[in-house]
């Protein structure tokens, strides 16, 4: 069990192996839930890391599942310890999708879809502040820079150097022409965009309309793919009062099948930058 600094990625690993655990003794989350006098939906929460696990609940469950190498026991403890440390994204309040975060920080490679704006990771900082606060009419300023900063502190990890995150975005064409802030926000937007699609790790397709109905007709979605095996593939689904993570080889495989029709149906690479250069000289009219 490899160190990670990450605390959302620690816990989803933890999760897993208490996952694996209750498994091969056979068990229900529901009777596990009895067993410790607590709710399903907590053991089902410490399974799939979306809540922070204490190392009292680490100990309770390897009774429950009679682990008795105590080298086991203690490692899985130290990972709960580990997992309870905060992260970068934390000292900037809550944040609503601050398990992404932590997703994204650690993943590999990331695929999304985006039907209505350019993807955070490629927005410029005015296009950014125009976004939020646009999305978000009822949040105070602090709230909103505070927005605004975490999304432009995550853009590191496609600048950085050594391994760079894996990017591959295909955006709808309705998110060039949406004048978000203004023409010249718009502009340096579009600028930006075919700036960082120069970078090797980085690929922008257009998907335009006069493709009509396709495959990413139901709204945007992320796939983020992690490069530790032990670490599955998540489909990342944005909400308004919650997000949506989808961990199960089916629902990951049916989704990585729904962005290569996306792909597909893109223009190609060289198009997309044609056609975002285009647009962005004629918001400079």
């Amino acid at each position: 069990m490899a160190s990670n600094v990450n605390p959302t990625v620690r816990r989803r690993r933890l999760g897993q192996e208490l996952r694996r655990l209750r498994e091969l003794k056979g068990m229900t989350a529901e009777e596990v839930a009895e067993r410790l006098l607590v709710s399903q939906s907590k053991i089902s929460r410490l399974e799939n890391g979306r809540r922070s696990i204490s190392q009292r609940d680490v100990r309770d469950l390897c009774g429950v599942y009679e682990v008795e190498d105590q080298r086991i026991v203690e490692s899985l403890m130290q990972m709960a310890k580990d997992s309870r440390q905060q992260g970068w994204w934390h000292a900037f309040g809550d944040i609503p999708y601050s398990v992404y975060i932590g997703l994204e920080t650690d993943a590999e490679s990331l695929r999304v879809y985006e039907p209505q704006i350019i993807t955070g990771l490629l927005q410029t900082r005015a296009y950014a502040e125009a976004i939020v606060q646009g999305g978000s009419p009822e949040s105070t300023e602090q709230e909103n820079d505070r927005r605004v900063e975490v999304r432009l502190r995550r853009q590191g990890r496609i600048t950085a150097d050594g391994e760079p995150l894996r990017l591959w975005v295909v955006l709808d064409e309705a998110s060039l022409h949406r004048i978000v802030g203004s023409r010249q926000v718009m502009r340096e937007q579009l600028e930006h965009v075919m700036e960082l699609s120069q970078l090797p790790h980085i690929t922008v397709q257009v998907l335009p309309f006069e493709v009509g109905a396709h495959a990413g007709i139901n709204g945007q979605y992320s796939i983020l793919e992690f490069a530790d095996a032990a670490d599955s593939s998540v489909v990342y689904i944005e909400g308004v009062t919650s997000d949506l993570y989808l961990e199960k080889p089916h629902d990951v495989q049916k989704y990585t099948v729904m962005y290569e029709h996306l792909r597909a149906q893109s223009l190609n690479v060289e198009q997309s930058r044609q056609l975002v250069e285009r647009l962005a000289k004629d918001y400079a009219r």
